[in-house]
């Protein structure tokens, strides 16, 4: 865990109080995370631990802007960044993470490293689908993306029309039914009628 060392937060040695701690990520950060959504960062992270003796809340706010790639057009776009994240953290006998808002570490432990609780904030406040704002995205894709969405002329639209004839073809040969159920149908009909 050499390359986020710098994130290794001390608790045991903080007296009781308010302490503020600052980070700075950039494009290493999210290299070093092997992310592939994030190109680039400029985000100021500040920490805030309270410590009243017993238990340390801390606070993350994290603000800035990281670039990511376009799904419309892959260009680069700039999306701001404004996460908080708060988490309790209290010494116990074992490590225990199953609570969202409550971190339990060994009372072993002197700190946490929370190089991954800052890179889940970010992650989490970057919506799935990352798309340049309307009339933003390059022209020269957009473009080609109109063009293959338009309805195909000239040859193209022959070669669609006899793909598509073709699977009208198919679907009326699968409503046909098997002669095999047919000749069934026709014996539980006879048989039927015999009954009667």
């Amino acid at each position: 865990m050499g390359k986020f060392s710098a994130f290794m937060q001390p608790l045991k040695s903080l007296p009781v109080g308010t302490h503020t701690f600052r980070y700075k990520l950039g494009r290493q950060f999210f290299v070093d995370m092997e992310s592939s959504d994030v190109r680039d960062a400029d985000l100021d992270v500040i920490l805030t631990v309270k410590y009243d003796g017993d238990v340390y809340a801390l606070d993350f706010a994290i603000t800035g802007e990281v670039t990511l790639v376009c799904d419309r057009c892959l260009d680069e776009m700039q999306f701001p960044i404004d996460a908080n994240y708060r988490l309790t953290v209290k010494y116990g006998d074992d490590y225990n993470d199953d609570s969202d808002e409550v971190l339990e570490i060994p009372s072993g432990d002197a700190g946490i490293n929370v190089a991954y609780m800052l890179y889940d904030t970010v992650t989490l406040a970057i919506p799935i689908k990352h798309v340049h704002p309307m009339g933003k995205c390059n022209r020269a894709m957009s473009a080609i993306l109109k063009k293959h969405r338009a309805r195909p002329t000239g040859d193209d639209a022959d070669l669609e029309e006899e793909l598509m004839e073709g699977i009208d073809d198919e679907e009326s040969e699968s409503t046909a039914t098997d002669p095999r159920w047919d000749a069934l149908r026709k014996l539980s009909t006879e048989e039927n009628s015999n009954n009667e």
